[in-house]
């Protein structure tokens, strides 16, 4: 990919348009990530894990809600594929997560409707459950025991 941190310039300006024009272009960039080769795809979840705690959490927040109502509309398939290709990096790396505001992340995520939060939680609990022991006790190291209550894990 062109730039050394292409993805994440994108996210900091997507971050910053408002919801007319931010929520069709996200859509758009989140469908082209499964054209992406398995190096750009992983390219891109650093670079956004890079990131996102460098935009103002307001800014985050609303880009950050968008990307979640965005995936509750993909199909699982689609939605299984960007949420596995998060988890396996943070799985991975579990302190690329340390720069993120959690517990914010999370308040986010209450904001949804019902059938959008089931939606989501479902996928990540299928992905996280199918994980290797290893990285699945990674994962529930990084996750807030506050976030584990409402994901029902």
């Amino acid at each position: 990919m062109v730039g050394e941190n292409f993805a994440g310039n994108i996210i900091v300006n997507l971050a910053n348009l408002p919801d007319f024009l931010r929520n069709p272009i996200l859509k758009k960039r989140m469908i082209e990530f499964f054209t992406l080769t398995k190096p750009d795809q992983d390219e891109v979840i650093n670079n956004a894990l890079e990131a996102g705690p460098t935009i103002p959490f307001p800014n985050f927040a609303k880009l950050f809600k968008t990307w979640l109502k965005i995936l509750a509309t993909l199909s699982e398939e689609q939605r299984e594929g960007l949420f596995s290709a998060y988890i396996s990096e943070v799985s991975q790396n579990p302190q690329k997560l340390i720069n993120f505001n959690l517990d914010g992340i999370l308040e986010i995520y209450l904001t949804l409707d019902d059938n959008e939060k089931n939606i989501l939680a479902n996928t990540i609990k299928r992905i996280i459950n199918n994980l290797d022991e290893e990285h699945r006790r990674r994962m529930m190291l990084v996750i807030p025991e506050n976030a584990k209550k409402h994901l029902k894990f």
